[in-house]
């Protein structure tokens, strides 16, 4: 007879202190959001695929190929050309292939011009794997585009202090 209230007891209690953890739980602000009509926002450590950093409307990529030499699952494919009469090589198209990428990071820290971040882009989805092969140059036009920025190469400052007065120079006899 006394095992049987003490069993009585005992589920009581334990039917009390789930109810007092619904109802303290039950007035708290959710966790949780609607995906897909709400998001969440993504904690600054998230590391998404990688993608290319826009300064004043342009890439900072240098095409040094550093990233695609150093990345240990050959995921990245850069494609530079050299225009006639230009000194350096420009970016045509930089490729990633998320679906080898092992986030593992060695890509952004190894360029010399910190133009690759990690995106906060956390929603991919694709039908087919090829979803997943980013044209990183491209994208980068397109989302200057979508906020506003017209994409084109910096204007050149001069290098050095010694060409401003060439400059200034060559000027002042054609105003004398």
């Amino acid at each position: 007879m006394i095992s049987y209230f003490k069993e009585m007891f005992s589920g009581l209690n334990s039917l009390f202190t789930g109810m007092r953890i619904t109802g303290k739980v039950f007035f708290k602000k959710p966790i949780t959001v609607h995906y897909p009509f709400e998001r969440m926002e993504v904690t600054p450590n998230f590391r998404g695929h990688t993608d290319m950093v826009i300064e004043k409307g342009f890439h900072k990529c240098i095409t040094c190929m550093m990233c695609e030499r150093i990345c240990p699952s050959n995921c990245i494919r850069v494609i530079a050309e050299k225009p006639e009469g230009a000194k350096k090589k420009e970016l045509v198209a930089y490729h990633l292939d998320f679906t080898k990428c092992s986030l593992c990071a060695n890509c952004v820290e190894v360029c010399p011009t910190s133009a690759l971040y990690f995106s906060h882009e956390y929603t991919l989805v694709g039908t087919s794997r090829h979803d997943f092969h980013f044209n990183l140059l491209e994208r980068a036009k397109k989302r200057a585009a979508e906020t506003g920025i017209v994409w084109g190469p910096p204007e050149p400052e001069p290098k050095t202090e010694s060409e401003k007065p060439k400059k200034e120079a060559a000027a002042a006899p054609a105003e004398a």
